[in-house]
């Protein structure tokens, strides 16, 4: 017989900093402690006994979810999104390990995606944010009248979005690929955010690598925090490609200079010359000499 996880005993916290609410919900009495005040922590993992001694884990009693280290209640979510002036309902749902939330608009849908995600932004930690919020008519149901999450969460929230724009010069394309391939997207847009289609700090160390890889110049992690859309990025390092250029040309300009400065330091080596013009006629008399065949007696 399966049921509720319940952990007791001295490791247990408290309750949770700041939510009353929630602290009642999941600290409980516990009736089989001796100790006053003792409590238990309900986990919501539904489990049971096997005739070896060991527990079988069989879900989530909730519809709480582990996703990149971060356990997510999906419901604290679902309850910031449906605070939004704008939105009558949403579900939020989990696809191809990101966020998706999927709303119902009290009239009008235009910019209540970007809306409702820069109201969940000021609400919400980062890893609770969705990574996409698609506007629907209405939710599906199932016979008994509940949500069909299920069948949400086998939508793909970017095809019912607006097309994006492809990418069109060479360095949007590469990196468009290196996207498309640590995202596992069929399709990436210009002005998409990375951290929108799904994208996390550790995929983002891969995309740096491949950066690296393929251009041939060192990229720092915080460039691509600071350009997290194919456009600004491919900018970003067409910029820096051309700054390199103009140092090298810089460089090269400046080779005179510093091979005049070398022949000042040398005047040392020749007693006599006062000056680096006389030292110039003493080291290439020096060479001559030196370069001439040596007569044999």
């Amino acid at each position: 017989m399966f049921g509720e996880l319940y952990v007791g005993g001295a490791g247990v916290a408290r309750g949770y900093l700041g939510r009353p609410a929630l602290t009642a919900e999941r600290f409980v009495p516990d009736p089989f402690s001796g100790q006053r005040g003792a409590r238990l922590y309900r986990t919501g993992d539904r489990v049971r006994w096997r005739p070896d001694g060991q527990l079988e884990f069989a879900g989530r009693l909730d519809r709480q979810v582990k996703l990149r280290g971060f356990r997510i209640e999906l419901g604290e979510v679902e309850a910031v999104v449906r605070a939004h002036p704008e939105v009558q309902d949403a579900v939020v749902v989990v696809t191809r390990e990101e966020l998706a939330a999927y709303v119902v608009p009290r009239s009008g849908d235009a910019g209540l995606s970007t809306a409702v995600r820069a109201f969940a932004q000021g609400r919400l930690p980062g890893h609770m944010v969705p990574s996409s919020v698609v506007v629907v008519d209405a939710l599906p149901t199932l016979p008994n009248g509940k949500v069909d999450v299920r069948a949400l969460a086998e939508r793909r929230p970017r095809a019912e979005a607006r097309a994006p724009e492809l990418p069109r010069s060479q360095v949007e394309q590469a990196l468009a690929q290196i996207w498309r391939e640590v995202l596992g997207l069929e399709q990436v847009g210009i002005d998409e955010a990375f951290f929108e289609l799904g994208g996390h700090s550790l995929l983002l160390a891969r995309v740096r690598t491949a950066i690296e890889a393929r251009f041939g110049r060192r990229v720092d992690m915080v460039e691509l925090f600071q350009h997290p859309t194919i456009r600004s990025l491919a900018g970003r390092l067409a910029g820096a490609a051309t700054s390199e250029v103009a140092a090298a040309t810089t460089a090269t300009r400046a080779e005179p200079r510093s091979e005049a400065i070398a022949i000042v330091g040398m005047a040392g080596r020749f007693p006599g010359p006062t000056t680096s013009r006389r030292c110039g006629r003493a080291c290439s008399a020096a060479w001559r000499a030196s370069a001439s065949p040596t007569p044999r007696s």
